[in-house]
């Protein structure tokens, strides 16, 4: 009979709960997962107890408040606060997304935020994804060509092709670390961020390297570990599909058989 075991010191304990200011109103509570690898701890979950009026629109706001104010300890990264960067990806309810992105108003009861799941933790909120950018660089996202540029103007994007959307992609990696493909082969598997960014650029007009790619992504990890489960599309902050990216590149490799 197999049997399963959690790494040493992996299990979450209760944490310390952070009572609300004096003079609080209504109070919304956020259970947050704190960790440092180092300190050869198990993580806890810390509760903070805000005062509900003194919190901004969104997630992000109630973080920056708890750190400002209440445990500067508290590490997360955040950026641009727009939805742009993609650094304050994490776990919030149970659902990979941006915590400057989401609203508070549709978060019902207790707070739960953890760091991005299935991936390394540096410390708090902060996942390691070396793994993840060294996949997104492997599938060589830059425009490749054979060819000398014309002289007289810059290379040209055909209007037929449409990759606005595939490169809409901010690295957030909400979609591979939400995909349980990548959660179990992600050494070999490149996740759907990294299979988004390579179908941008072998749909590219202008790329004249779209044989390799389609022949670098023929593997039957690298590419097909998919199962199109759909979970990358559904978290993905920008509305994306790598799902039907990766769809259509399984799609050209056939059609390049037949």
């Amino acid at each position: 009979m197999a049997e399963f075991r959690l790494p040493a010191n992996s299990r979450p304990v209760k944490g310390i709960t952070h009572p609300p200011p004096a003079g609080a109103g209504a109070v919304r509570s956020f259970r947050i997962y704190r960790f440092a690898p180092d300190s050869g701890q198990n993580p806890r979950i810390d509760t903070f107890r805000l005062d509900a009026k003194s919190i901004g629109p969104m997630v992000l706001d109630a973080l920056i408040q708890i750190k400002s104010v209440v445990d500067s300890s508290l590490t997360f990264r955040r950026s641009c606060r727009e939805g742009i960067c993609g650094s304050c990806a994490m776990n919030i309810n149970g659902i990979n997304r941006l915590a400057c992105t989401t609203s508070m108003q549709d978060l019902s009861g207790e707070v739960r935020i953890y760091p991005l799941p299935h991936v390394p933790v540096v410390k708090d909120l902060v996942p390691d994804l070396t793994n993840f950018y060294a996949q997104y660089a492997a599938v060589k996202p830059w425009l490749q060509t054979h060819t000398a540029a014309p002289p007289d103007r810059e290379r040209l994007q055909s209007k037929q092709e449409k990759i606005d959307r595939p490169a809409g992609c901010i690295l957030c990696a909400c979609c591979s670390t939400g995909c349980p493909s990548y959660w179990w082969n992600s050494e070999r598997f490149l996740g759907p961020a990294a299979l988004l960014a390579a179908y941008r650029w072998i749909i590219d007009s202008r790329d004249e390297a779209s044989g390799e790619r389609l022949d670098e992504l023929n593997d039957p990890f690298r590419l097909y570990r998919c199962h199109t489960i759909m979970n990358c599309t559904d978290v993905c902050p920008k509305d994306l599909n790598p799902a039907l990216a990766i769809a259509e590149i399984k799609k050209m490799l056939v059609e390049r058989q037949g």
